[in-house]
């Protein structure tokens, strides 16, 4: 099995235990710490990640940088660059203190809903998280190193294993009475941790090095050159997840923030499942931009993605809109009672509708930074984020969180309507063939999926018993029907193995 082959099923592993295991185990934080220490852990979380732009689009830079100096053999100038970046993230570091010393001081005077005993449990978690950003950004670094060598097993592996242990260890904290401030502390250990262990990897095993053969200006240049406008996409990913957070805290207690919180996380476990395949794409996007591929190419490996992630978000999405409002009940309904979860699914929902055209046509993207054609995109994204911030933060004065997250929406619905007119004017992707291949077999079969689905909500029964039971169901129609209907040959390849394991199994 290839690297990406199985850096997918990794990240899918991954995404699987991220999101079975979080949804289990957030009734059990929220139950240990309390709805209003969760809300403020969740939004300092947010506020320091926003200082997490400081970037500048480095990451992303280094897995395409290293995977074009990888292509071109030319291990001089792969040293020489890496040593540069290493530099620049030394001033990001100590930029990130700068900046987090100085909005410390102002911690008080902004979360004005939050008692003093409140503001001083914000003020020990937005110390420790400025550490973690501070070694963190750099970290990233050698996962990007990884990634550009096309080693997708290793650094994936890293990650599950990490995630497995630190959710062990946070059982067993909250059950001994640690709140909060412990898993930021937990979370502080095993960055640094793992950290050491993926330097170790990349140093002596894939046996990279990092070189100043010269320091010029032109190389600074050619760096920003390219992650500007991935510094950019930093800011408008901030305003589109992060503004909600800011303006919540400056207006709303702590309960409505993580009301808020719990929405926006179940939003962002629904995109982890198409970027799990798209986010494997960059070095086979750079390579088909060097080797001149043409848009119909292009457009045919886009359609190939943009298939498999629709065909996964919409059988999360179906099953979100007619048995969500019950999950969620479910999951946190004993802490946040009957309107609290209503309002977390509605979040999520209008999350969920927002962001699949995006998701489907990551590709796209991949594209724009394998060619270096991000500038419009970037321009613009964060220009409709911005209004659709400020939008959000006039409605959140009379709606709470569902205005804010209302009016964040809005400009991600008219910033794609503007994206797919330049796919096809500038890069001339075929977003017609795009979308009625999309749609070609699937629509009809998710239609008749849907339908089935509204019935099998009649199940009697509201617990899990009987959510399970809809869930199982609901899984068994939408693999069988969009199998017959919906797939081509090629996709139903991928389901294949299983039936055949299926059938010798019966056997």
């Amino acid at each position: 099995m290839s690297q990406l082959k199985k850096g997918a099923l990794l990240n899918y592993t991954t995404i699987f235990l991220t999101n079975v295991v979080g949804l289990f185990i957030t009734p059990f934080i929220l139950n240990h710490v309390g709805n209003s220490e969760y809300g403020i852990y969740i939004t300092i979380g947010a506020l320091v990640g926003t200082i997490s732009v400081l970037d500048l689009g480095l990451n992303n830079t280094i897995v395409r940088f290293v995977a074009k100096y990888r292509a071109e053999n030319d291990r001089k100038g792969e040293e020489n660059f890496l040593a540069t970046t290493m530099l620049i993230y030394t001033v990001i570091s100590a930029m990130v203190f700068i900046f987090g010393f100085i909005f410390y001081g102002y911690i008080d005077s902004y979360f004005t809903k939050m008692n003093a005993e409140e503001i001083q449990i914000a003020k020990t978690i937005f110390i420790l998280l400025i550490f973690n950003i501070a070694i963190g950004l750099p970290g990233g670094s050698f996962t990007g190193i990884c990634y550009g060598y096309e080693v997708f097993v290793f650094p994936k592996s890293v990650n599950l294993i990490r995630y497995i242990l630190r959710t062990i260890t946070v059982i067993g904290v909250l059950t001994l009475g640690g709140k909060a401030i412990a898993l930021v502390v937990i979370d502080t250990v095993y960055n640094a941790v793992f950290l050491c262990i993926e330097i170790y990897y990349v140093f002596y095993k894939l046996k990279v090095r990092f070189k100043l053969h010269e320091f010029e200006i032109k190389y600074i240049k050619q760096i920003f050159g390219y992650s500007l406008w991935i510094f950019v996409f930093g800011l408008v990913a901030m305003f589109q997840w992060k503004a909600g957070h800011w303006v919540l805290g400056r207006i709303a207690t702590p309960e409505v923030l993580t009301i808020y919180g719990l929405g926006i996380t179940l939003g962002t476990y629904y995109g982890a499942f198409s970027t799990a395949i798209s986010s494997l794409f960059l070095p086979r996007a750079t390579q088909m931009t060097v080797n001149n591929a043409s848009a119909e190419e292009l457009t045919d490996v886009m359609i190939k993605i943009g298939r498999l992630s629709f065909i996964v978000l919409m059988y999360i999405f179906i099953a979100f809109l007619l048995y969500g409002n019950e999950f969620v009940f479910l999951w946190v309904g004993s802490e946040l009672g009957v309107q609290g979860t209503h309002e977390i699914w509605l979040i999520a929902l209008i999350i969920m509708i927002a962001y699949t055209v995006p998701l489907i046509q990551s590709f796209a993207n991949l594209i724009l930074e394998a060619k270096n054609k991000l500038a419009f995109k970037a321009k613009i994204y964060l220009s409709f984020m911005i209004i659709g911030a400020f939008t959000g933060g006039v409605l959140a004065k009379k709606y709470n969180a569902i205005g804010m997250i209302s009016g964040t929406v809005f400009g991600w619905m008219l910033v794609q309507n503007i994206m797919n007119y330049y796919y096809y004017k500038k890069i001339n992707l075929n977003i017609l063939r795009f979308f009625k291949e999309i749609f070609h077999k699937t629509g009809f079969a998710l239609l008749i999926i849907a339908v089935i689905g509204f019935i099998i909500n009649f199940v009697p029964g509201y617990n899990w018993m009987s959510f399970v039971v809809k869930g199982f169901v609901y899984t068994v129609t939408y693999i069988g029907i969009l199998y017959v209907l919906g797939m081509r040959d090629s996709e139903k390849q991928l389901l294949d193995p299983i039936f055949i394991k299926l059938k010798k199994y019966n056997k």
